[in-house]
């Protein structure tokens, strides 16, 4: 299994970066949902290089926005499917997702994607979708911080609706246990490997003071740091993020390289140094879970390969294809 996973992952990585012919349904083995890696081959042949181009200078101007645009891609296929729902603004009916509490002065990297999509309406018009253009700058994201490479299925459509109440039941919390993160992560049709294995998507980027100070001072309601926080790092991490105040206060996802994507996540949560409670508890609550991370500590390739394998089925959550949904002009807005 692990030699087809290696494979693909080359295999993808060389059609990415030569842009070649090989990248057609026929040799992907079938579309899922109507999706499939060549889909704008013909249509619009720039795209894959049109988006790869403008994620590139965005990190190269700020690299936490590799980090901010796979949350993005995250955020949005957890609600209503991959469908380009977290980039609409409210506007008549439509509420935007953007204001609910995962995402309300947190999600950020709207401005690239409007740089994306700007460019791509002005090489081929009314062609590339939104949700398309968010699943391609995520992975885009991981190679340009050194992770892995994988053909993304592409045809899907954006929605014309957002769901605020989605937004705020179905996307995991920061300070959520472990089964219900766990749940959250099944009713998406995603497993417990999927969960660690897309957790370690938290090897690059940031978290503020808000997302972990409970961790720090009142894990349990009883005034007391988390048991399963190793010490010296607490005390790191309270001089950044104070009992009250400094809430957008930034630390790092992963205290040794947090703008290398690498398996180091991997190794913090083995000697109790995961930021967020939701890293943390994959090893601390379930033999299951904390085996897995022990694996993809010890091997990167295999949390790659898997990785990558778990990026393409999250991807594939509930697509609109065919005539359902529209190709967004602007992705903060439907068409009319």
């Amino acid at each position: 299994m692990a030699t087809t996973r290696t494979f693909l992952v080359l295999f993808s990585l060389a059609c990415s970066l030569s842009l070649c012919i090989c990248d057609d349904e026929s040799n992907y083995g079938g579309g899922e949902g109507n999706l499939f890696p060549g889909f704008y081959r013909s249509s619009c042949p720039k795209a894959e290089e049109i988006v790869r181009s403008v994620v590139a200078q965005a990190v190269a101007k700020e690299a936490r926005m590799a980090a901010s645009l796979m949350r993005l891609h995250f955020h949005d296929c957890f609600v209503q499917g991959c469908d380009g729902s977290l980039l609409l603004d409210s506007s008549g009916s439509i509420i935007t997702e953007k204001g609910s509490n995962p995402n309300s002065n947190s999600a950020r990297g709207f401005d690239v994607v409007d740089q994306i999509k700007a460019a791509l309406e002005n090489e081929c018009p009314g062609t590339v979708s939104c949700a398309d253009l968010l699943t391609l700058a995520a992975r885009d994201s991981s190679v340009l911080t050194g992770g892995p490479s994988w053909m993304v299925p592409l045809g899907r459509r954006d929605s014309r609706s957002a769901s605020l109440s989605g937004s705020n039941n179905n996307i995991p919390a920061p300070n959520n246990t472990f089964n219900t993160i766990l749940s959250r992560f099944t009713n998406q049709g995603l497993d417990l490997t999927d969960l660690v294995a897309l957790s370690g998507s938290h090897t690059i980027g940031f978290s503020r003071c808000t997302s972990f100070r409970q961790r720090l001072y009142n894990q349990s309601g009883n005034g007391s740091p988390d048991i399963t926080l190793e010490q010296s790092y607490a005390t790191n991490l309270r001089q950044r993020c104070p009992p009250s105040g400094g809430d957008q206060n930034l630390s790092e996802l992963d205290i040794n390289s947090a703008g290398k994507f690498d398996n180091s996540y991997f190794k913090n949560l083995i000697e109790n140094m995961g930021l967020l409670n939701s890293d943390q508890v994959l090893f601390s609550s379930k033999e299951e879970s904390s085996e897995l991370v022990k694996k993809y500590a010890e091997d990167q390739e295999e949390f790659f390969e898997q990785f990558a394998e778990s990026m393409i089925k999250m991807g594939n959550l509930s697509p609109l294809t065919g005539s359902s949904g529209e190709i967004r002009k602007n992705c903060r807005k439907i068409n009319s």
